[in-house]
């Protein structure tokens, strides 16, 4: 694909990139190749009102990218962000966790001021809190 950067790529730097950890792109892939989709698809990480923190994290695959969308590879998997989203969650980092209370994929964002105890939603400076309009856990 033409507009895939790589990690050096001269129009962005490797502290502004959304970064997967091998363990995440590891569990990515296997998805990507359990639906058949791996040579097509790439995670988009987005950022959306809600959630207790007035600000929810999404991840979903996608296939269908925008010209304003920032594409590029993290250990081998295809990450795209809108460029609203990329303001909220640049230099964040992406995990994978398996423990005894299940596992899930995490965020670990610089950019966040607090983050909700689910860690599904998060608030940055100058950010409505969640009792301006923010809902729960999850929301």
């Amino acid at each position: 694909m033409d507009s895939v950067l790589t990690m050096d790529s001269p129009t962005t730097t490797d502290e502004s990139l959304i970064t997967l950890t091998e363990n995440a792109a590891e569990r990515l892939g296997s998805i990507l190749d359990q639906k058949g989709m791996k040579d097509t698809h790439g995670l988009r990480v987005f950022v959306k009102g809600g959630g207790c923190g007035g600000m929810q994290y999404g991840m979903t695959f996608e296939d269908n990218f925008s010209e304003d969308d920032t594409i590029y590879e993290s250990h081998g998997m295809r990450v795209v962000v809108d460029p609203t989203s990329f303001f909220y969650v640049k230099g964040a980092s992406v995990d994978y966790v398996d423990n005894l209370m299940g596992g899930g994929f995490h965020i670990d964002n610089p950019n966040a001021t607090s983050s909700c105890g689910c860690g599904s939603s998060f608030r940055t400076d100058g950010a409505a809190s969640a009792t301006e309009g923010g809902a729960g856990c999850g929301a």
